[in-house]
């Protein structure tokens, strides 16, 4: 999955006996693995708003002196990975619109922005420059500069937002919750002494000593103000939360739909012996995520587990990108083989999935340099055939290997011995979740929410 990048981490608080900006950065600090390219952190003290945000981890974008400087008893915080827009600050969230006294938070994307384009044309607002999290926050602003409510304000906008979303949105008195009618993005709330917290995974709750308590519902939205919380149905929803929450983009110890993250993929694991049953003298998964699956291999087939890929755990998503001569370099710079756990094995090496696969290729001349006798390589979701266009930085679809290769092409192609994909079957039955409760859209080229024009872009594949 070094090819595919992650979406975004959003993380509110409101509770007035506490500090929420200290509470807010350690919650990003939590939800790192959502959005490595820009974080920031928004708080009100009832008056005013204040806002700190910059390119860069959360631990670098903060120190003591910004923490201290945002003040008040509600904040927003928001990590980034570019969906939409230039990776600027210009672009970084939460979005402010200041003279309503409006910040914004945006899990998501709007695939198809014309709506809210039309909506801000036919009011004067310019819109050319603004990315899809940007756009709404303006829309929510034409509404407040008329008086209507925060409530109202969102109600009126929910239709034109024809895509994905889980938001935080905060004025001078009120935080609030919103999720798209699908709940593709994950989105939950939970509690600490009398205060309320929202966060994109439940991961984020334990360091923050925070106590969880619900999820919001597809089509929900929840204001939470001095009066406490309440509930307001803008849509009937029903869930389909994107499997790549599983496979990959969520922590392990999150709960998704009341399902250990840890334990689905063990499951992942498990399925993939069922279907995928070769012989091997030693399980070795592609850290971090493969860990728990290769786990779940490991003791359904009885071959020996080891840790023979070390990552540096150091190395995060880099701005300069390696070209193509030197992306094996770049593979040993996060992941370097343990010589003496491979050399003349017969090495099932499993991975999360495969998108280009230019980096898989490179990580599997590795290990055969390492001394490898053979590979099976394994992996634990389906082949990915489709972008997607609902958060997730993923190619075009002419730049997916398994939309251009056959199963026996890919193996050719990555040069390995043998090579099995976990069916979208057996992924579902993992998560013991209900199939209609899950998006597949990467896999099947089904997407729950309509992405308009860019149908024309997406071509069926048998």
């Amino acid at each position: 999955m070094a090819d595919v990048h992650e979406k975004c981490a959003v993380f509110g608080v409101f509770g007035k006996n506490i500090d929420v900006s200290r509470l807010t950065f350690f919650g990003l600090y939590a939800l790192q693995h959502r959005g490595q390219e820009a974080s920031g952190i928004a708080t009100t003290d009832g008056s005013q708003l204040y806002c700190h945000k910059g390119i860069g981890l959360v631990a670098n974008v903060f120190d003591e002196e910004s923490i201290s400087a945002l003040k008040g008893y509600s904040a927003i915080g928001h990590n980034r990975y570019t969906t939409s827009g230039a990776s600027d600050v210009k672009n970084a969230q939460p979005v402010l619109i200041e003279d309503v006294g409006i910040a914004l938070a945006h899990n998501g994307n709007i695939p198809d922005t014309t709506a809210l384009e039309n909506f801000l044309h036919e009011h004067g607002v310019s819109h050319e420059e603004l990315n899809d999290s940007q756009m709404i926050a303006e829309a929510l602003a034409v509404h407040l500069r008329r008086g209507a409510t925060l409530e109202d304000a969102v109600r009126t906008t929910y239709p034109l937002m024809t895509g994905v979303f889980s938001l935080l949105i905060m004025t001078k008195d009120a935080l609030v919750a919103v999720r798209d009618s699908y709940g593709v993005r994950p989105l939950s709330i939970g509690t600490i002494d009398d205060a309320f917290v929202c966060a994109s995974e439940t991961c984020a709750f334990g360091p923050t000593g925070t106590t969880y308590l619900r999820d919001v519902e597809p089509g929900e939205m929840v204001v939470i103000d001095e009066q406490g919380m309440r509930s307001v149905v803008l849509e009937k929803g029903s869930v389909h939360l994107d499997l790549f929450e599983f496979v990959y983009f969520a922590r392990p110890d999150s709960e998704l739909l009341g399902k250990s993250v840890y334990e689905v993929r063990k499951n992942f694991g498990v399925e993939l012996a069922k279907e995928c049953s070769y012989d091997g003298d030693v399980v070795i998964p592609v850290p971090e995520t493969s860990i728990p699956v290769a786990i779940g291999y490991a003791a359904a087939t009885g071959i020996p587990y080891e840790a023979g890929l070390t990552k540096n755990r150091y190395i995060h998503r880099t701005f300069i990108q390696p070209e193509q001569k030197t992306r094996e370099r770049s593979v040993r710079m996060k992941l370097n083989p343990i010589h003496d756990v491979i050399r003349g094995k017969r090495v099932i090496l499993i991975d999360d999935s495969i998108v280009r696969g230019t980096t898989s290729r490179a990580l599997v001349n590795m290990i055969y340099q390492a001394g490898a006798k053979e590979i099976t390589f394994l992996v634990s979701s389906p082949p990915v055939k489709y972008p997607d266009f609902y958060g997730i930085d993923t190619p075009q679809q002419k730049d997916l290997l398994a939309s251009q290769k056959t199963i026996e092409e890919m193996r050719e192609y990555l040069g390995v011995d043998h090579l099995c994909f976990l069916s979208l079957e057996g992924t579902i039955a993992a998560t013991g979740l209900p199939a209609s409760s899950l998006c597949t859209a990467c896999f099947t080229g089904e997407y729950p929410v309509d992405i308009g024009n860019k149908k024309a872009s997406v071509k069926k594949i048998d």
